[in-house]
C-alpha cells in the first residue's frame, strides 16, 4: 500500500522520536514499493517487514554490518551453517541490507534469484532498490530460515513474537514485535480516506421575472376616437 502522510506523521512521533531525514523516508517507500509487487497486500504482515528493516538497520541508518569485529563476527568465519567455507568468508559476506543478510549460502542464493553477481560484488546488496526486494521476498519465500511470514501471520492471529524465526531464532523478538505493532497502527491510518471537504454551496441567481406587458388601448377604440373627432371638427366648419 502507498504510504501517505498520515502514515509518516504517526511513525515520526512513535518510532522515530519525532524526526525522519530525507534517506529514512526513502527507504521506507522503497520497502513499501517492493511490498506492492512482490508482498500479499497484507498490512500486517507489512508492518512485520518494516519492523524487521527497522531493528536490523539501526532504524535505517546502517545498511552494512558495523565491523569490530566482535567476538561473535569472529566467530563467521568457517559457519558451515552460512557457507563460509572459503578463508575470510565471514567479512566478506557480512550483514548487508535491509535483513543484513549474512554468509556465503544467502549470497550465492541471492545471486541466483536476482541475477546479480553478489558473491563478487557483495556490496550491491547495500543498493535499496535491491535490499528491499530480498528483505519482502525473502520473509515472504522464507529463503532465510526456512520459516516465512505467512506461518505466523494469518487471517486467525498474528504472532509478531515468534515471526522473528523468519529471519534469526527469538534474538529482540518482543522489541520487533513491538516496532511492528507501531508500524501496523501507522498503517491503519493510512489506509483510511481522508474526508474531502465539501464544496461550497453555489448561490442561486435571483428568479428571472418576465415583464407582463401592459395591454394598450384596443386599436378599433383609437380609430373610433379619431373618427368622432373628425366629424366633429367637420361639424364646427360648418
Amino acid at each position: 500500500m502507498a504510504l501517505n502522510a498520515a502514515f509518516f506523521d504517526a511513525v515520526r512521533s512513535s518510532l522515530f522520536g519525532g524526526t525522519l531525514s530525507s534517506e529514512q523516508v526513502a527507504a521506507l517507500e522503497a520497502i513499501s514499493d517492493a511490498w506492492a509487487r512482490y508482498g500479499d497486500g497484507d498490512p500486517a504482515k507489512l508492518a512485520y517487514v518494516l519492523a524487521t528493516a527497522f531493528h536490523e538497520t539501526a532504524r535505517f541508518k546502517f545498511m552494512r554490518e558495523v565491523w569490530g569485529p566482535t567476538a561473535a563476527q569472529e566467530r563467521y568465519e568457517g559457519r558451515a551453517d552460512l557457507g563460509n567455507t572459503v578463508a575470510g568468508d565471514g567479512k566478506k559476506f557480512l550483514g548487508r541490507g535491509f535483513v543484513q543478510i549474512t554468509g556465503r549460502r544467502n549470497y550465492s542464493d541471492w545471486s541466483r534469484r536476482l541475477g546479480i553477481d553478489l558473491l563478487k560484488e557483495p556490496q550491491l546488496t547495500e543498493q535499496v532498490d535491491v535490499a528491499a526486494r530480498v528483505l519482502v521476498e525473502g520473509m515472504m519465500l522464507g529463503t532465510f530460515t526456512g520459516r516465512k511470514l505467512a506461518d505466523y501471520v494469518t487471517a486467525a492471529g498474528t504472532d509478531y513474537r515468534n515471526a522473528r524465526r523468519i529471519v534469526n531464532g527469538l534474538d529482540r523478538a518482543d522489541d520487533i514485535a513491538g516496532y511492528a505493532r507501531s508500524f501496523a497502527a501507522a498503517l491503519a491510518k493510512a489506509g483510511k480516506p481522508v474526508p474531502r471537504p465539501s464544496p461550497p454551496a453555489e448561490a442561486k441567481p435571483p428568479p428571472v421575472t418576465t415583464p407582463v406587458a401592459r395591454r394598450g388601448v384596443p386599436a378599433a377604440i383609437i380609430i373610433l376616437i379619431i373618427a368622432l373627432a373628425a366629424a366633429g371638427a367637420f361639424f364646427f366648419l360648418r
